[in-house]
């Protein structure tokens, strides 16, 4: 089997601060991944590491045994709602669309085909009366299945998906999960930055555990332990136990 992400040795430094010491990480196809860590551990950090978007300090990052620069359009992105724009001037059928752009050369235009993806998109998040309304008139739940249509759009192997859960609805919540695990079974990978501890074992085939440095990463019965836990959120864990998510 290859591997979906192999990331070796990898370190990263903002304003000569560091924020990943030493990753080595192989994660495999077919499996949705939690990635998991109190805020500044470095999760957002290691997406944009795998997506190119920030010099690395050391390390070797390869997608499908290939650089990211070789292979971009094979891996999608969903950012952290915060990230986005949503005063931009465009429909939400304008931003599912946007997901075969990687598909095309340069000033190739979009066709029916690309046109019948993105309904296809569309429908699967149930968004079918919004496609004409601009992002920044919709919910939160509505706002973040328009850019999980934009990555299903893209019909990547790889997908990373920062906070999804973060102010969407239970329903809007239930489908993003129902459609990782049908996109897992198709053998996509899937990476999910989350920070709701009391759903991992419900949400996730394997976790990954860090804070600046790998803590553990694997199947999640085996990983996710209160012993790992610890070692991941340190001075977080009064909170923690105050609020039921361990212990």
């Amino acid at each position: 089997m290859r591997n979906a992400i192999s990331i070796r040795d990898l370190s990263v430094s903002y304003d000569k601060k560091r924020v990943l010491t030493n990753i080595f990480l192989t994660l495999e196809p077919g499996f949705i991944y939690g990635v998991i860590g109190p805020n500044g551990a470095g999760k957002s950090t290691l997406f944009k590491a795998i997506l190119g978007l920030i010099d690395i300090d050391t390390g070797l990052i390869l997608v499908d045994e290939k650089p990211i620069e070789d292979i971009r359009k094979e891996v999608t992105y969903v950012p952290q709602k915060d990230e986005v724009d949503w005063q931009f001037p465009a429909t939400v059928m304008d931003i599912v669309l946007q997901g075969r752009y990687p598909h095309k050369k340069l000033f190739q235009r979009l066709n029916a085909h690309d046109l019948h993806i993105a309904r296809d998109a569309i429908h699967q998040l149930n968004i079918e009366n919004l496609q004409n309304r601009q992002i920044g008139a919709l919910s939160g739940g509505q706002q973040q299945r328009v850019f999980l249509a934009r990555a299903l759009c893209q019909q990547a192997e790889v997908f990373l998906l920062d906070e999804p859960f973060v102010g969407v609805d239970v329903l809007t919540e239930e489908k993003i999960i129902e459609i990782l695990k049908k996109l897992a079974s198709q053998g996509k990978t899937i990476l999910v930055i989350h920070h709701d501890l009391s759903s991992v074992k419900s949400y996730f085939d394997r976790v990954l555990l860090l804070n600046q440095r790998l803590i553990a990463v694997g199947d999640t019965e085996e990983v996710f332990t209160e012993a790992n836990i610890n070692k991941a959120y340190k001075a977080q864990l009064t909170i923690l136990h105050k609020t039921g998510l361990i212990g």
